[in-house]
């Protein structure tokens, strides 16, 4: 059988690059950027002060430069509590539907590995980890579900057990029928409405 020629594809997959250097003048507009959402949305962070958030990202630029590439990925980090033990504030992606920018991806380097033809641009694990962020595991999506209404036309990748992974599995979650729901896929499997959403701890 021919192999397929992925200019043949009806819907090209562009190539993703993460790039985490960032300029002083990118820094303050990203600051400016999340200060106004995180003043928009204060029900995702009751209790919480942007000044002492602001202060933190300052002082640790490689966690604002991951900030930078979540949001140049369509992601809208904003912060969603704070590690009561480490003190660390917890950023999640908010978008309303799943990050534009890291969608049509498999689940991880293996999966991506095993297609022999019509390979996505990369996978869900490794972006995340070129973006040196967490995906988030099926518990942390539920508990953003609780903060408003997310991927109600969109999917994304959650952080799958390996026991499920081993047999060639990997899940998923999004939001129909006002209820959260967790399915199923193959992990090579890629879709244009199925992204994957990420968390830091700054």
């Amino acid at each position: 059988m021919a192999k397929k020629s992925s200019k043949g594809n009806s819907h090209p997959i562009p190539k993703i690059e993460i790039n985490l250097e960032i300029s002083p003048e990118q820094g303050e507009e990203l600051l400016k950027t999340l200060k106004v959402r995180f003043e928009k949305n204060m029900n995702r962070h009751k209790g919480l002060e942007w000044t002492k958030i602001q202060a933190k990202l300052e002082a640790l630029p490689e966690k604002l430069s991951s900030l930078n590439a979540m949001e140049s990925t369509g992601g809208e980090p904003d912060v969603i509590g704070q590690d009561n033990k480490t003190g660390e504030y917890i950023f999640y992606d908010c978008s309303a539907e799943s990050p534009t920018g890291r969608r049509s991806l498999c689940y991880d380097h293996e999966a991506w590995e095993s297609r022999k033809e019509n390979k996505p641009a990369t996978s869900a694990l490794d972006l995340a980890a070129d973006m040196r962020i967490e995906i988030l595991t099926e518990d942390q999506y539920r508990e953003l579900q609780k903060l408003g209404n997310f991927d109600t036309k969109t999917s994304s990748w959650v952080k799958t057990p390996a026991a499920i992974r081993k047999l060639g599995g990997a899940i998923f979650c999004d939001r129909r029928y006002d209820h959260v729901f967790m399915y199923h896929n193959g992990a090579e499997s890629y879709y244009g409405a199925r992204g994957f959403r990420g968390s830091l701890r700054v």
